[in-house]
């Protein structure tokens, strides 16, 4: 049995001091499942040690969430507590910060009513939209990390026992989060600069828009106006860097939502509140999903698509080579934290109002002038492989190539 105790401490260390990169007299909320409990302890040693003024600990725990849904009347699911959204408001308002220790069962839900899923989706977008700008536009740091559960280990390696799968999940996110180097904070800050050179170089072309090809992919992407990329971590509206994932490996922008045209193919799994959709596509005109496809999970990728106005156009675009950590583990993850980066991505749904240039400090009418797309989700799905290459166009037509067969090439 793997001896978690040494990677526990170091995994917190890293929540706190890269993650959230957390200063003095600054809040912390950390809100995790019930496996990840011990980590949360560690977390909150590691923050007050930093000087946190005070840490808050927010439990959710899967199947009392599933009870939800298999014994609640149908009008819960159109109504979701205000105090919720009012305590999460004034929490971020009070100078704190968001730490998520999850550990998702991919099919968690999928025995549930997909119509309860929907519209329980639905209404908890629409009444924390007010909370998750400050989120969206660097008001608030904050972190995802993620520990094992039974059915998301379960979810992976089907024919090993519980405790097997644990252990075996563990050692992949040890490895992925870079928690078996000596010292995983400097060894996150010299990763951090190497994105950091992807970033710089993307951001001196400025590419007007770019071009993938790969199997089921023929997409032209523009990107939006005053676009910016991003990799590694994000920088608060105060200047102060944090990482938002944990792990990480792309460099992302925002792509101009009315302007995206042709074909694209998912390469991985998605998992959408508890159900999976696999061998799923679709197809863009100025922007707008106008037909797709899924071989399973056709109904759970509809509703998503259905979810309001901006679930149909693109909020993302993120270039990850093939040949990185996560992907030269050789396993699907079921999880699109994992999975998002071990494989270039784009996203359905809303923006991030820091991919545009001072778009911290714009309305979301301002930031749609630019391009960037508003939506109540946002949610990754895969497209990269070995077979990818994507091509970056300049304003005045020139070209670089800048993936083949799924790697960088500059």
């Amino acid at each position: 049995m793997i001896d978690l105790k040494p990677y526990l401490e170091k995994y917190a260390k890293l929540a706190v001091q890269v993650g959230i990169n957390l200063e003095e007299k600054e809040g912390l909320v950390i809100t995790t499942s019930t496996e990840g409990l011990p980590l949360s302890r560690l977390i909150a040693q590691e923050a007050y040690a930093a000087g946190a003024k005070h840490v808050e600990l927010m439990v959710n725990d899967d199947e009392f969430g599933l009870t939800r849904f298999n014994y609640g009347q149908d009008y819960i699911f159109e109504e979701y507590p205000t105090w919720k959204v009012n305590q999460l408001k004034e929490i971020y308002e009070d100078n704190y910060h968001h730490c998520f220790v999850i550990s998702p069962d991919p099919e968690l839900l999928k025995n549930v009513n997909p119509e309860r899923v929907k519209t329980s989706q639905k209404t908890a977008s629409l009444a924390m939209a007010p909370v998750m700008k400050y989120r969206m536009t660097g008001i608030t740091k904050w972190v995802i990390v993620a520990v094992p559960s039974v059915g998301w280990a379960k979810s992976i390696f089907k024919d090993d026992t519980d405790e097997v799968a644990v252990e075996k999940l563990w050692q992949y996110i040890i490895k992925a989060s870079r928690l078996d180097a000596e010292d995983p904070v400097k060894a996150w800050e010299e990763h951090d600069r190497n994105l950091k050179k992807y970033q710089d170089y993307l951001n001196g072309e400025n590419f007007e828009k770019m071009h993938l090809k790969g199997p089921g992919t023929d997409l032209e992407v523009y990107l939006a106006e005053d676009h910016l990329w991003i990799g590694g971590s994000n920088d608060s509206n105060k200047g102060v860097p944090y990482m938002a994932n944990i792990p990480t490996e792309e460099v992302f922008t925002t792509p101009h939502a009315y302007k995206v045209k042709g074909t694209l193919r998912s390469t991985k799994p998605l998992s959408v509140n508890g159900n999976l959709v696999e061998n799923f596509g679709f197809t863009f005109e100025e922007g707008k999903v106008v037909n797709f496809y899924a071989e399973k999970g056709y109904e759970t990728l509809e509703n998503l698509l259905l979810n309001d106005e901006g679930a149909v156009r693109l909020g993302e675009i993120a270039l990850v080579q093939d040949d990185s950590p996560i992907s030269n583990t050789g396993i699907l993850f079921n999880n699109t934290l994992f999975d998002e980066n071990a494989s270039c991505h784009f996203a359905l749904g809303r923006a991030y109002g820091y991919a545009i240039k001072d778009g911290n400090a714009m309305t979301q009418e301002e930031l749609a002038a630019k391009g960037a797309n508003f939506s109540l989700i946002h949610v990754d799905f895969m497209v990269g492989g070995p077979e990818l290459e994507i091509t970056g166009y300049r304003k005045d037509g020139s070209e670089v190539v800048l993936f083949q067969k799924g790697n960088w090439v500059i």
